[in-house]
This record gives C-alpha cells, structure tokens and sequence, in this order.
C-alpha cells in the first residue's frame, strides 16, 4: 500500500517486555511486508521507550505490538502515553496477541487501535492499518 506521498505505509513490529515468544511478530512482519508496506522489526524485549523513540526516529505510520505476557496493561498505556507526550497523534498504535475482550476494550477506549487475537487473518490485520493510515495520517 502506498501513501499520497507515493512512499510505502511503514509500520514499527516490537516486543515489548521479557516475553521471548516472536514467531507470531515475525509472522506478521512477513504478511505486512507482502502487502507493500515497509516494516521494522525491534527485536525481542525492547522497553516501551524503545518502541516509541524508534518509531519516531524511522519515521512510522504504525506500531504493532505483539504480546503473550499478560503485560497488556502495562505495556500499551506506557506506549500510549509516551506517544501523546511526544506529539505522535497521527501514528496507529495496534497489536496482538493474549488479550482479553474486556481489555481490548479498556485500551481501545485509551486510544489504542485495534487489537488482534491469535488467529486473525494477516489480510485483516494489513487492510485495517492501511486503512487506518488513509484516513488519519497527516501528509
């Protein structure tokens, strides 16, 4: 998928915390790029810090992050946060993983995009950030 600024839609792929379980990002990482978009893969155990100072030094659409942890919220308020404490308020922040309902919704309502369990077809999970991206990214 390409953007008005005839560049790909580029996405940020991290792992937050201690959880070592990457084959879902990288996964994921490869049907993103299958779909056109340009991605960046963090590596394991990065820091919510991290994430947000490498999204904003790669310049991205989007951060995903995947999750089995149970860590969710700690880690996606903490990226949230940092992200509106440096003004990135036309990034997606999404992800997936072990989430329940009841917390989807709770961080959805924080400002977190849409979250995706174990499962979801990787087409679904490229159309919603392409669209995302489309209908919120300032050009």
């Amino acid at each position: 998928m390409v953007n008005q600024l005839n560049r790909p839609v580029r996405v940020l792929v991290a792992k937050v915390g201690l959880d070592g379980h990457d084959r879902g990002a990288k996964v994921i990482a490869a049907a993103l790029r299958d779909a056109g978009m340009e991605v960046i893969y963090t590596g394991l155990r990065q820091t919510p810090e991290m994430v947000v100072n490498a999204a904003l030094q790669e310049d991205v659409d989007a951060i995903g992050i995947s999750i089995l942890s149970g860590a969710h919220m700690t880690v996606f308020p903490k990226v949230i946060a940092l992200m509106k404490e440096k003004g990135m308020n036309d990034v997606l922040l999404t992800g997936g993983g072990i989430i329940p309902d009841a917390d989807m919704q709770q961080l959805q309502d924080m400002g977190v995009g849409k979250l995706f369990p174990p499962g979801t077809h990787t087409k679904d999970i490229s159309d919603y950030i392409t669209t995302w991206v489309a209908g919120h990214r300032n050009f």
